[in-house]
């Protein structure tokens, strides 16, 4: 199956509700790091291939029709050149909101603490940190610089006829009229990941350390925020 669409936001600007919304609107299921985690004893030794470059991305988002999130944004050129029709979605927040929220929860003490020494610590650093080499990701001027450039880039990179810079605040209309599909009714899914994400790395001192637990965990709380967004829909 063809990447369909491909989401080239970084983690922390609404991807998850981006990701349940191109489901919703038929463009699913709709890859993303919560996705990793939830088949991880597959998918993490998948994108520790990609890391060493020998990507197999066909085998990578094998069953999924879209992406957005990590790690999938990071090789957003890659996938743009290997899936040529599919379209690209870049989703926005302000720099400094972006900051607050990646330093709260995936770039958090409790949250790369609780992967020191597994597999998936490797993948975080080659698909996210070492994007940041020769910066400190906890100096908010390195980053939110980075952030604008890096996203100037995508804009750079791709026509506007296959790229949408897109805000989940905009909600169904952009989006859809980019896609070319109707306009569903009921509002565009909505949820306070950092918040969730936060209070779960919490009660367990970070993600789960063992794999099936982790798979169960990321599996639960996909279903979780899926329910939230969709509650008032």
């Amino acid at each position: 199956m063809a990447l369909k669409v491909i989401g080239a936001g970084l983690g922390r600007t609404a991807t998850f509700s981006l990701k349940f919304a191109l489901e919703h609107l038929g463009f699913g299921p709709c890859y993303h790091m919560s996705e990793v985690f939830a088949g991880a004893r597959r998918n993490v030794p998948l994108w520790l291939d990609v890391i060493e470059g020998k990507p197999d991305w066909d085998a990578v988002f094998d069953g999924f029709s879209s992406a957005a999130d990590y790690p999938a944004c990071s090789y957003w050129r890659e996938l743009a050149e290997r899936y040529p029709e599919a379209k690209v979605v870049l989703s926005v927040r302000d720099p400094d909101s972006w900051f607050d929220s990646v330093t709260a929860t995936i770039f958090s003490q409790s949250m790369q603490g609780s992967l020191a020494g597994s597999p998936v610590e490797t993948m975080m650093r080659g698909v996210v940190f070492d994007a940041f080499k020769g910066g400190d990701i906890l100096d908010r001027e390195f980053m939110t610089d980075w952030f604008v450039r890096r996203n100037q880039a995508v804009r750079d990179a791709l026509p506007p006829e296959r790229l949408l810079v897109f805000s989940a605040k905009e909600g169904w209309e952009p989006l859809c009229d980019f896609l070319g599909v109707p306009v569903p009714y009921g509002p565009f899914p909505r949820v306070n990941s950092r918040d969730e994400l936060s209070s779960h790395s919490d009660e367990q001192g970070g993600l789960p350390p063992d794999p099936e637990t982790a798979e169960r965990f990321a599996r639960e709380y996909i279903e979780e925020l899926k329910a939230k967004a969709f509650a008032t829909a």
